[in-house]
């Protein structure tokens, strides 16, 4: 049995009763591999942070990148990558593509989930007024939505 077999075969014991009569198989098995690669961010976050960047401004010859940045600079790979196993071989595993092509259509849509990212936040906090935190919320949701359909009718489509 794969690593990718226990896993979904883990995530698929919690899809039960009212929750799997409210919540296709498919989008709760993306919503686990998308709390799963967040939670590894976090920790990986905290631990590059507090440990090897140990809160210091990292210099890079022609410039000096401040300790958050750095981290998130750190980090991005690794839970882009992540990502992008679980995606391919958990929550989407029906897909045929190259995994190559998969690649580069999940990079894309990391980057229009960046580009939304931005452009929400603007718009909630300073074309409708909304405060900061709630407008992140807002966005939040509107991001994962556009993460599933992308993964699922681009990125993995069957």
């Amino acid at each position: 049995m794969t690593l990718a077999e226990i896993i979904t075969r883990g995530i698929d014991r919690f899809h039960t009763g009212p929750l799997a009569r409210l919540v296709p198989l498919n989008i709760f098995r993306y919503a686990v591999c998308g709390g799963m690669n967040m939670a590894l961010d976090l920790v990986w976050y905290h631990f590059i942070y507090h440990v090897v960047v140990a809160e210091r401004y990292v210099d890079i010859g022609f410039s000096t990148v401040s300790p958050h940045v750095a981290s998130l600079a750190v980090v991005f790979p690794i839970t882009f990558f992540n990502g992008f196993w679980l995606n391919r071989n958990v929550a989407f595993h029906a897909t045929r593509l190259a995994s190559s092509r998969q690649m580069m259509r999940y990079a894309l849509t990391v980057v229009g989930s960046l580009a939304l990212n931005y452009v929400c936040i603007k718009f909630f906090v300073e074309a409708c007024g909304i405060w900061p935190t709630p407008s992140k919320a807002l966005t939040t949701v509107v991001c994962v939505i556009y993460s599933y359909l992308a993964g699922r009718y681009f990125t993995f489509r069957e």
